[in-house]
């Protein structure tokens, strides 16, 4: 029998071996997670009891077990690389489909030929869907998708809407005796303009003039005139002003409270509609919002607070970012950041039921139990680390003891082999 216990310790250690030097082998292995051999001596158990003389039958090998614990995180210069700073781990897919999933803590990524997101494998990262704000509009896994990145020119935003915050001096006076005419600095009291966009994406100057009207009872109102690309636009519904220069004119009318504050902007809000334009645009149709409570008539002088104008030009790809809570955005030149989906987390009751598939890859098992879904940040689940990397697990240090360990045990179970061998040597040549 020392032979065959001698002989399992051989077995044992060769595995130690193994392992340990599989450790060492991947301590550079971005989100590999070491393993350590678990051991059992073996026993033989009679049906009448245990003997006080009897004696083990050796060691077995009860398990290889990985060990899942935190890598370092080093940064890196590539958004795309991504790392998990806590529990969880990347959904990828063999194909587009999304089918046959794996799970991975390796966030080594790039862009493949077809402008996919995919690992060192050419698996697909998966994402949740989301809506234009960002928000998931579904977390569970069938309806997982991998992110494609926008061609590299956006589509263009027609104009909708202006926010206007204007200060109008209350100390101006009226223009009573001068028809309004843009070109005569004169006959208004202040202007301001904004860029607005069409369908197409081409830019157009919307220009605002302001005149006090000393004709209205009230001293605290004023009359906007509304200008695109120089020519006069009418609000829908204004209030009609007679004019020399351009005819009869629909325009906006704000009044004040004797506070300064705006009491109201007639129609409301005030609108141009189907605005024709010459390049082949579809007609524009853009509100003007001065109920912000920035719309002011104080002693200062004419400023401009806030003039904001939704709506925007194309713009080519200039980057993508990725937000600690997953979410995957493509800036353009212009200022828009398209969200594209928020990066699929996944989780396990337990780790170490999950099928190594290598690569730093796991498939689900039924050891692993059911696996469990959400978005980096909530519950269970860390964040990510955009332009970072998690580094194997591997304590080198650790694993070189470990070496010199198992090195030592397969020479002491080598030995007790030789002189097993050498006993029954003497005992054969007994006579």
């Amino acid at each position: 029998m020392s032979f065959n216990t001698a002989l399992s310790g051989l077995q044992s250690a060769s595995v130690d071996l193994s392992v340990t030097s599989n450790n060492i082998a991947n301590v550079s292995t971005t989100g590999f997670k070491y393993s350590r051999g678990e051991f059992g001596d073996v026993f033989a158990v009679s049906p009448f009891g245990n003997s006080p003389t009897a004696v083990g039958n050796g060691v077995q090998v009860d398990n290889v077990s990985q060990q899942f614990g935190q890598g370092n995180l080093k940064f890196t210069d590539a958004s795309l690389d991504m790392a998990i700073s806590g529990q969880g781990y990347f959904v990828v897919s063999q194909d587009i489909a999304g089918t046959d999933l794996l799970y991975s803590r390796a966030g080594e990524f790039r862009v493949n030929k077809d402008s996919y997101i995919v690992n060192n494998d050419g698996r697909f990262l998966q994402t949740f869907p989301v809506d234009n704000d960002g928000n998931i509009t579904s977390s569970s896994l069938n309806t997982t998708t991998p992110v494609q990145l926008p061609a590299s020119t956006g589509t263009p935003s027609a104009t909708t809407e202006v926010e206007i915050g204007v200060n109008l001096p209350a100390s101006d006076l009226g223009k009573v005796s001068v028809d309004f005419d843009p070109s005569q600095s004169t006959s208004y009291n202040s202007s301001t303009s904004t860029t607005v966009f069409d369908s197409l994406g081409d830019s157009h100057v919307m220009t605002y003039y302001f005149v006090k009207d000393p004709t209205v009872p009230s001293t605290n109102t004023w009359d906007v005139y509304t200008f695109l690309d120089g020519n006069s636009i009418d609000v829908t519904g204004g209030a009609v002003i007679a004019n020399t220069a351009l005819g009869n004119t629909n325009v906006a009318r704000l009044t004040f409270n004797n506070d300064g504050s705006l009491n109201n902007a007639t129609p409301s809000p005030p609108t141009n509609t189907a605005i024709p334009l010459a390049n082949g645009a579809n007609a524009l149709t853009i509100a003007h919002d001065f109920t912000n409570n920035i719309t002011t008539q104080y002693s200062a002088g004419f400023s401009v607070n806030t003039l904001n104008a939704d709506g925007f030009t194309t713009g080519n790809l200039t980057g993508i970012d990725i937000s600690e809570e997953g979410l995957i955005q493509a800036s353009y030149s212009n200022g828009v950041a398209q969200p594209l989906g928020k990066i699929a987390m996944a989780d396990f009751p337990n780790s170490q039921g999950l099928a190594n598939e290598g690569s730093s890859a796991w498939t689900e098992t039924v050891d692993s139990g059911a696996v469990i879904t959400g978005e980096a940040g909530t519950g269970r689940f860390g964040l990510i680390q955009s332009g970072a990397l998690e580094s194997s697990n591997v304590d080198l240090t650790a694993q070189l003891v470990n070496l010199i360990t198992a090195q030592r045990n397969f020479q002491a179970n080598a030995k007790s082999i030789e002189t097993a061998n050498t006993l029954t040597q003497t005992i054969i040549q007994i006579r």
